[in-house]
């Protein structure tokens, strides 16, 4: 899908100050070696004012306009829509009980002792688990990779984040047999909680989570190359994606070539499977700039995106205040979470320009997208590299991109 250039001055930004942009990359991030391949956009209203593709794809190969990449957790707030769709329908409420659509989790115990070699020792929960706890991750949950407590060595151990051990009912069950970190709703916590929510929109719709989203989501939005799975005559598109390590430098994590997105994965993962293209990632961008719908296609309500947008973080605190690991998508001061991706609440705390009330979340192969409701603004950045945190390129790019508004 081709992106068409607007005059970046009938935008309302300088030039020249949007071009800093591929040369900052090239100079600090792309000739040093320090990211593989970028891809800016930046839109104003419906129109983009700046659009660059640098770097190399695979060795020798350009990266191109309709490169696939791994979205990882943009995938998140996607998969939330398509909850809130139900919610609309009134198939499900916000404030339901979890375990009515997870009765195998009535016994849930909340993490007093244990792990390793030990059996878990729990306690009751104080407070009930909500569908809105999974939306905002403040449901007890954890991710394995955060390498901070034995409830996250557990997931660990049982290779709870990867794509070909468990499917999502599989993760139900694995998930009832381990315990939460907290008690529900009482703090923050980076988690697989959104891929809980793909598995009860499966149990709510009773079809596959896929398939779901493809009718609700993409179908509607024309997002022609967004899903779980590469098809083999789309996998030349997809770059290689490469890892950070301390102690041997940047290797390759997922050649593009036999990319394991090119198989079906046992895992739908709501909260990081898909892959996407910057096109596709756009017009999704667009639909939540258009309060929900995009091109005459409604897909969320405009209250229910204001509902989503809100700051749902316990005494409209931040993450700062909120969260129990260091792990974020995000800068945790000044930010807040609503139900599906984080909010700026303080912008001074976050020492960064920008505006209040804007949307955004990253991925952690260093994706990122903003949309500013103040300023009308769209930004997407793609790059395959893996942390996400390794650099501060997202931060840097969306400070030039607003020291060029006019």
């Amino acid at each position: 899908m081709h992106l068409p250039m607007s005059d970046p001055a009938a935008l309302g930004f300088d030039p020249e100050r949007l071009a800093r942009i591929p040369t900052f990359l090239e100079q600090h991030y792309l000739a040093p070696g320090l990211l593989p391949h970028a891809a800016v956009l930046v839109g104003r209203g419906d129109e983009i004012a700046h659009l660059s593709f640098q770097g190399q794809a695979r060795a020798g190969q350009p990266l191109r306009e309709d490169a696939i990449f791994r979205i990882a957790s943009m995938s998140k707030p996607i998969t939330s829509i398509a909850f809130l769709q139900l919610v609309e329908e009134g198939k499900v409420e916000l404030a339901d009980p979890v375990t009515t659509v997870v009765p195998e989790w009535r016994s849930l115990g909340v993490f007093v002792s244990g792990g390793d070699t030990l059996p878990f020792a729990t306690r009751p929960p104080r407070t009930i688990m909500r569908m809105v706890d999974l939306l905002r991750h403040t449901a007890g949950f954890t991710y394995g990779f955060q390498e901070r407590t034995s409830v996250d060595a557990a997931y660990r151990a049982q290779g709870l984040e990867r794509f070909d051990r468990v499917d999502l009912e599989g993760l139900i069950a694995a998930l009832a047999a381990l315990p939460l970190e907290f008690d529900p709703g009482t703090a923050w916590n980076y988690s697989v909680a959104t891929d809980v929510l793909g598995a009860i929109i499966q149990r709510i719709e009773d079809k596959p989570l896929d398939q779901v989203l493809a009718e609700r989501i993409f179908g509607p939005l024309d997002m022609v190359d967004t899903s779980f799975q590469v098809p083999a005559d789309k996998l030349a598109r997809m770059p290689d994606c490469y890892a950070l390590h301390p102690d041997t430098g940047t290797q390759i994590f997922d050649a593009g070539a036999t990319s394991a997105w090119a198989q079906p994965p046992k895992l739908l993962s709501g909260g990081g499977g898909l892959a996407s293209t910057l096109a596709d990632y756009h017009r999704f961008c667009r639909m939540l700039r258009g309060g929900g719908a995009l091109e005459g296609a409604r897909i969320i309500g405009r209250k229910s995106l204001a509902l989503m947008a809100a700051n749902h973080l316990p005494g409209g605190g931040d993450l700062t205040q909120h969260s129990i690991s260091l792990f974020s998508e995000s800068e945790n001061a000044g930010t807040g979470f609503g139900l599906g991706f984080a909010t700026t609440i303080d912008r001074a705390a976050t020492m960064a320009l920008g505006s209040e009330g804007d949307l955004f979340w990253d991925g952690v192969f260093s994706t990122s997208f903003l949309v500013d409701p103040v300023e009308d603004l769209i930004f997407l950045f793609m790059s395959q590299l893996m942390p996400a945190n390794a650099y501060p390129v997202r931060r840097q790019l969306r400070a030039m991109m607003y020291a060029a508004l006019r």
